[in-house]
C-alpha cells in the first residue's frame, strides 16, 4: 500500500544544508495499523509531510498504491490528499459551524459529490464509532475524545488507501485516547482500514501491529507485535530505551 525507499530530505538555512531524513525505508501493507516513533528531531513529521505531499524530497521513492509521488504537478498532488490519503490531526481541524455529520461530509462537499452512498457511509461510521448521539451537535458541544473520533470518521468518508495520523491522541485523556485507538482498530478490522501514525505514546503505539523507531532521521529499529498489547508495550519502551542511551 505505501512503499518508501531511500528517502532523503533536507533543509537549508543560508548557505547550510541540514539533512533530515537519512535514506529511510519502510513498508506499510493493506490493512495494516503501523506506528512511528522517536525523539524530538529524529524526523518524524518531516517523514509524514512528505508521505502526504505537503513537502518536496530530494531522493528516494515513495509509491502509494503503486503511484510515484514524486514529481506530480500540484493539482495531481491535491487530487491524491482529497481522494487517496486520509488526514488526522492531533488538534482535530473539526469546523465550528458544522456539525458533527456535516464535518464528516467536508471531504465530499470539496468535491461536490454529497451522495446518498456517502451520507449513508457517514451514518455508518457514527454508530462504527460510537457517536450517532452527537451527529447533530457542534465541535463546541462535544469532548475531546468525541471531536477526535469524529476527525477519524472524516478521515475514512472518501475511502482512502491509507490515514496518516498525527498525534492523533496528544490532547487527549487516557479514557479519550483509548477510545480514539479502538476507532482505529474498528476502522482496520471493518473498513479495511490501512493506518500510519505518528506518536509519541508508547501506550497508543502497543496497539499496533508493527513500531518503526526512527532516531536521526533513520530507522533505528521496527518491532512486531507477536504478544498481547501490555508485554509489547514493555519491549517497545525497552528498545527506546536503548536508543535513547546510544550515541
Amino acid at each position: 500500500m505505501l512503499y518508501v525507499k531511500n528517502l532523503e530530505k533536507s533543509y537549508q538555512s543560508g548557505n547550510k544544508s541540514y539533512p533530515v531524513l537519512k535514506g529511510i525505508d519502510l513498508t506499510v501493507a493493506q490493512q495494516e495499523f503501523v506506528a512511528v516513533m522517536g525523539p524530538s528531531g529524529s524526523g518524524k513529521s518531516t517523514l509524514l509531510n512528505c508521505i502526504s505531499c505537503y513537502i518536496p524530497f530530494e531522493n528516494g521513492t515513495i509509491r502509494l498504491g503503486g503511484q510515484e509521488l514524486k514529481g506530480l504537478d500540484e493539482e495531481s498532488l491535491a487530487r491524491i490528499r482529497n481522494e487517496k490519503l486520509g488526514f488526522v490531526f492531533q488538534d482535530f481541524m473539526l469546523l465550528d459551524g458544522l456539525t458533527v455529520r456535516e464535518n464528516i461530509l467536508v471531504p465530499r462537499i470539496i468535491q461536490g459529490s454529497v451522495s446518498k452512498d456517502a451520507k449513508a457511509l457517514a451514518d455508518k461510521l457514527l454508530s462504527l464509532f460510537g457517536i450517532e448521539h452527537i451527529a447533530h451537535k457542534y465541535p463546541a458541544e462535544i469532548s475531546g475524545g468525541e471531536r477526535q473520533r469524529t476527525a477519524v470518521a472524516r478521515s475514512l468518508i472518501n475511502q482512502p488507501l491509507i490515514i496518516l495520523a498525527d498525534e492523533p491522541t496528544g490532547n487527549l485523556d487516557s479514557k479519550s485516547s483509548l477510545a480514539v485507538i479502538n476507532a482505529f482498530e474498528n476502522a482496520k478490522e471493518h473498513l479495511n482500514a490501512t493506518i500510519f501514525m505518528v506518536t509519541h505514546d508508547s501506550y497508543a503505539a502497543s496497539f499496533c501491529d508493527r513500531v518503526i523507531l526512527l532516531k536521526d532521521g533513520k530507522v533505528y529499529n521496527t518491532l512486531e507485535k507477536k504478544e498481547d498489547r501490555s508485554h509489547f508495550q514493555d519491549r517497545l519502551l525497552a528498545s527506546i530505551k536503548e536508543m535513547s542511551t546510544e550515541s
